[in-house]
């Protein structure tokens, strides 16, 4: 299952996880929890992909656009495969595809632990993830950063 994420929607999707936490409706295979620690970052969160009833792992594609103006879409998922892809388009693109920036486009997993980063500098961007505590052969947890490579003050 593939679902768009924008950033308005970050608060609705923080009040469900937090009613699905709670008991109050039932949890969802993936969740995106956001933070804000640093405005400057465009996506800082725990992105969590649980394994669906058929068997298979969803994802969530998060949309970067400004001022109307579709810039990059980021893939998390399924399980451990990470994309971004210049521009914005609804039809679903392969991670394994030359278009992807990220490379490798799955993260390794390595005793017990798994984390990635990496760094495109065509859309100044930086992107790590890394396999959080909580995560399990039916869910994976993971904090994501997709932060500007450099910085600019406010």
């Amino acid at each position: 299952m593939r679902q768009r994420l924008a950033r308005p929607a970050w608060l609705l999707i923080g009040v469900c996880a937090a009613a699905a936490l709670s008991g109050g409706v039932p949890a969802a295979a993936q969740v995106y929890r956001p933070f804000s620690n640093d405005t400057r970052n465009i996506l800082e969160g725990n992105w969590q992909s649980c394994r669906d009833r058929d068997g298979t792992y969803a994802e969530r594609v998060y949309d970067h656009i400004v001022n109307g103006v579709p810039q990059f879409e980021v893939h998390m998922g399924p399980r451990r495969e990470f994309a971004i892809f210049k521009g914005v388009q609804d039809a679903h693109r392969e991670h394994d595809s030359p278009e992807n920036l990220l490379k490798p486009f799955r993260v390794a997993f390595e005793n017990g632990r798994a984390k990635q980063r990496w760094e495109i500098p065509s859309l100044n961007l930086a992107f790590t993830a890394t396999m959080a505590g909580g995560s399990r052969t039916d869910c994976e947890s993971w904090y994501v950063l997709l932060e500007p490579l450099e910085k600019t003050s406010h």
